[in-house]
Order: structure tokens, then sequence, then C-alpha cells
């Protein structure tokens, strides 16, 4: 990516609503060549959709948690299909696949505590692949809403 595509990534970050021709004066090009940047952008997967952030409160998901899981035995099977099962559960938000202590890090959001307290009795600890997992309730969230991209990295 060039400076330019940079550029277009971090607006797009800040605002995906806004117009390619408002997109365009922002960056001081033409507006079919921005819009050939960012179909590009698209096309290399770069720029993967658009979505709105949505309050979790509005969806009823008032209490988040973090979940670490460690699954046994530890084969590529195990870990597809606890990923995608996990993943269609109506209470996880994202799924992340680890390497260390833990295999899985589940976000989940759930309407209160008790509601937590049922998702992890009736719906993991049944679980015959897990062996163990831990809760972090999340008391607040903070997340960069335009990461930039880092610099290349220098080889000795």
């Amino acid at each position: 990516m060039d400076e330019l595509d940079s550029a277009i990534v971090r607006l797009l970050q800040t605002d995906a609503r806004q117009s390619n021709r408002e997109l365009a004066r922002q960056l001081g090009i033409a507006p079919s060549t921005c819009l050939e940047r960012v179909r590009a952008l698209t096309r290399r997967g770069v720029i993967r959709g658009y979505h709105a952030d949505i309050d979790p409160a509005a969806l009823n998901r008032g209490v988040q948690a973090m979940v670490s899981i460690q699954v046994r035995p530890l084969s590529r099977a195990v870990i597809n299909a606890f990923k995608e099962s996990a993943a269609a559960m109506p209470e996880v938000l994202s799924v992340f696949v680890l390497a260390g202590g833990d295999d899985f890090l589940l976000h989940v959001g759930v309407q209160d505590l008790d509601h937590l307290h049922g998702f992890l009795l009736d719906r993991l600890s049944k679980r015959k692949e897990i062996v163990g997992f831990r809760t972090s309730v999340v008391f607040q969230q903070v997340q960069k809403p335009v990461p930039g991209r880092l610099p290349e990295f220098e080889k000795m």
C-alpha cells in the first residue's frame, strides 16, 4: 500500500458512509482515481467490507466477557469443529484460535451475569473436548477506531 492507499483506508475507517466524491475531495484527487483505488483495495482484500458500530447494550448484551478455553485432544479436527461450533453460538461475538496455554479465546456478550453463568454451565462445561476454561468479565472496552499501518520491519 502506498501513501494514497493508506490515506483512503484511514478516511474510510473514520467514516465509511462518505461518498466517493467527498473522499476524493479530502484526498485532493479526482473522483475517478479515488473510485479505482477503492475498488483495487477491495479486490486485493484490504477492504473486507463496511459495517455499523452498534452499542452492545442496544442488542441486549449488557455484559461482555472473555473466556479462555483449553481443548483436548489437540488436533486439527477438534480445533476446526470447536471453532465452527463456538462461532455459531448466539452469545459469541468473536472466536480467536490461540497458541500458548489456551487454545481459544471467546468474546461473549449476554444480557446479564445470570445469563453468563448459564452460558458457561449449560453451553461450555458440557462439551467433552473442553478440559478447562477461565472467564474474565469486561468492565470497559477502548477500541482504536483507526489503526494505522505499521512501518516495515527492517532486517538486520
